[in-house]
């Protein structure tokens, strides 16, 4: 399909059903119905999420997700509008008006998930089990999580970003024991890391959206503090197995600059290594 060949009259109706379909879909979907952490209700206009919530929900710009729901004529990819099919909770129909409103071919398959992670590297990340491991680029995009991260931490196919994830998952923040100082470290990582490329926008454009999104991310944004990323301790309070603490050790990967490998390993004088492992259903060793 080739949107550029139709008619203003018929550029201009599309336009505007891209418009009011999106702003129907997000009025349906609540901040809870996508697990966000709760927020000042009183000063939305609708119980629907707002634009720049589907937006970081989504991985894309808030700029770029308004003008989509605006109707522009701007470049889209079958991965982004599926990405934010996901966020709206479209339906296989409602996925594929959206992908003719943007002008694109509806997929005939489902998309193929994931990122590419050399053989080598995902199997050190699944043989690290019982212990939680996983894999994130530069932007803290979530590359590849092992069951254990996903059992321990609650990582979800949902979950594309560990900053988004922080800030916005209700099931992540009650989870999470100290917040607070976590919230400060992890902002005082991610800040740290946009220092080291200072070339790319995109650090800026996701402290950006993160600010528009979560007052608290925001706050501690303005602050300025920097954190060390390499070493540290995590506890969180799962659901099932009580508090579990864990040493997490961060690598750096020559053959993917960029990219971070975050190991957990029990902290010492804790039973968490036994209880993760009866999470998972295997032997300790």
């Amino acid at each position: 399909m080739d949107i550029t060949k139709l008619s203003g009259e018929a550029r201009a109706r599309r336009s505007a059903e891209m418009r009011e379909f999106l702003r129907s879909r997000r009025a349906r979907v609540s901040p809870a119905d996508v697990g966000m952490a709760a927020g000042d209700v009183r000063s939305r206009r609708t119980p629907g999420l707002r634009r720049e919530e589907v937006a970081v929900l989504a991985g894309v710009g808030v700029s770029w997700y308004t003008w989509l729901e605006q109707g522009r004529e701007i470049n889209v990819s079958g991965e982004v509008l599926d990405a934010i099919a996901r966020v709206l909770r479209l339906d296989a129909a409602e996925r594929e008006h959206l992908y003719l409103l943007a002008g694109l071919n509806p997929p005939r398959l489902p998309p193929v998930t994931g990122r590419q992670v050399p053989d080598g590297l995902r199997q050190v990340i699944d043989s690290w089990l019982p212990h939680p491991a996983y894999l994130m680029d530069r932007h803290w995009n979530l590359v590849a999580v092992n069951r254990a991260a996903e059992v321990v931490f609650g990582y979800g196919e949902d979950d594309h970003n560990c900053l988004v994830t922080f800030f916005s998952s209700a099931r992540y923040r009650a989870s999470l024991c100290h917040w607070r100082d976590a919230a400060q470290a992890i902002v005082g990582q991610f800040r740290a890391d946009a220092a080291r490329y200072p070339d790319d926008p995109e650090f800026g454009r996701l402290a950006a959206d993160m600010c528009a999104v979560s007052p608290e991310f925001a706050e501690i944004w303005a602050e300025h503090d920097i954190s060390d990323a390499t070493r540290g301790t995590k506890s969180v309070a799962h659901p099932e197995a009580g508090e579990l603490t864990f040493a997490y050790t961060t690598l750096t990967l020559p053959d993917l600059p960029g990219h971070r490998l975050m190991l957990h390993t029990p902290s010492s004088g804790t039973d968490t290594g036994e209880k993760v492992a009866a999470l998972l259903g295997v032997a300790v060793g």
